[in-house]
């Protein structure tokens, strides 16, 4: 028996479910629900800045009651199934909820156990990451400490969220270094399990000079697969036909864990059904691609654009079009290109804006800036545009 029934229920207070439901009751719905259990929300694109030491913990977060859009239902619990063919959604404190359409955002999973070794280190020992809001300021504290020795920083394989952010702190890290001086003494290892730093030539080659100039060892094709605390060692994986399985001292680590969509969706009919397991929708509809009043958005949905919240701020408006399509019996119309957008902060002045689509053309918003080059001005963006866009505009279904 159900607890109750909503004409459009959200799964997932985060960012993609927050966005939409704000859009939702703009353009006159009145029945949203959305179904979330925490009590707070995190910014989590400024982690990067906190781990480097340019932005404290509690910027990024605020009370999830305080961007509940108003006028939504808030059902403060937390969704484990799926039952699609009943339009049903079951939550782990026994409530059952119907809905005339589901939209499916309830983020991604952080897999620390697939990296052997990795779960009982973190925070400790030197290793540390900036995928966890707890984590984050250790992750500065272990940078801040070290004068000497080798810093490993690892991406591992697989489609994660942000996926500059794994370079992006090795690049603070280095340019602090060699403001205090001590980057000469330090052995820096950037192990990515991609050909390149970045898909887009252009913006590979930037990075690459700023490695360069840093002198980062660059280990691509390759993947952190174990960490040895005790031994302070790391296991690096050859992903390529022809590469050689490594080992790596280290003094400090910025480790960015395996991901995949959460466990209670891999298993529920709306996944994909593969190993990462996401919710199969249409890429540019965001439509299920089995079952019509079902969509799906954000880090969860099977798109294969970068998992960025600069992706979600396009497709919350395609979702929401195309979901009040549904509901009214119109052809959906909203299509989504695959934009999305990587700052990748490269020193403690300056940051590169990634823009680009599903083909991986660029698509700068700031026309006057070579999108392949670092710039001052998209520093302050980070820092200062962003964020104040992402808490006022944007979770306000303003941009």
């Amino acid at each position: 028996m159900t607890t109750a029934k909503h004409r459009v229920l959200i799964v997932g207070g985060g960012t993609a479910g927050i966005t939409v439901a704000a859009r939702l009751l703009r353009k006159g719905h009145r029945d949203v629900a959305v179904i979330d259990p925490s009590d707070m929300h995190y910014y989590q694109a400024l982690w990067t800045l906190v781990g480097g030491g340019q932005a404290s913990a509690a910027q990024t977060v605020r009370p999830e009651a305080s961007v509940m859009p108003k006028g939504a239902t808030w059902i403060r619990a937390a969704a484990e199934t799926i039952d699609p063919e009943n339009n049903t959604v079951g939550c782990a404190d026994g409530t059952s909820y119907e809905y005339d359409v589901l939209v499916v955002c309830p983020g991604i999973q952080l897999d620390w156990d697939r990296t052997e070794g990795l779960s009982e280190t973190l925070g400790r020992n030197g290793v540390s990451s900036n995928y966890r809001f707890d984590l984050a300021p250790r992750t500065w504290q272990f940078i801040r400490d070290t004068r000497s020795g080798t810093a490993v920083f690892a991406m591992p394989s697989g489609p994660i969220k942000c996926a500059g952010a794994p370079q992006k702190i090795a690049y603070l890290a280095c340019d602090y270094w060699r403001r205090e001086g001590v980057l000469k003494n330090i052995d820096v290892h950037l192990v990515l399990p991609t050909p390149r730093t970045f898909g887009i030539p252009e913006i590979a080659d930037s990075l690459d000079a700023i490695i360069a100039d840093y002198g980062i060892h660059l280990h691509t094709e390759s993947e952190v697969t174990a960490v040895d605390a005790a031994a302070h060692k790391v296991s690096v994986t050859s992903l390529g036909a022809s590469g050689t399985d490594t080992t790596l001292p280290f003094d400090v680590m910025h480790i960015a864990p395996r991901q995949s969509a959460p466990d209670w969706i891999k298993a529920s009919p709306l996944s994909t059904g593969d190993a990462n397991g996401y919710v199969e929708i249409d890429k540019h509809t965001m439509q299920h691609v089995r079952y019509p009043n079902v969509f799906a958005l954000g880090d969860a949905g099977s798109t294969p654009n970068s998992k960025t919240g600069a992706a979600i701020r396009k497709q919350a408006p395609v979702v929401v079009d195309n979901v009040d399509a549904f509901l009214a019996g119109r052809p959906l119309q909203a299509y989504y290109d695959g934009y999305a957008s990587c700052p990748i902060v490269v020193s403690s002045r300056e940051m590169l804006l990634a823009e680009f689509d599903y083909s991986m053309r660029m698509k700068p918003t700031f026309g006057l800036l070579d999108p392949a080059k670092p710039h001052r001005p998209y520093w302050f963006l980070k820092k200062y545009g962003l964020p104040f866009m992402y808490w006022n505009l944007m979770l306000k279904g303003l941009a």
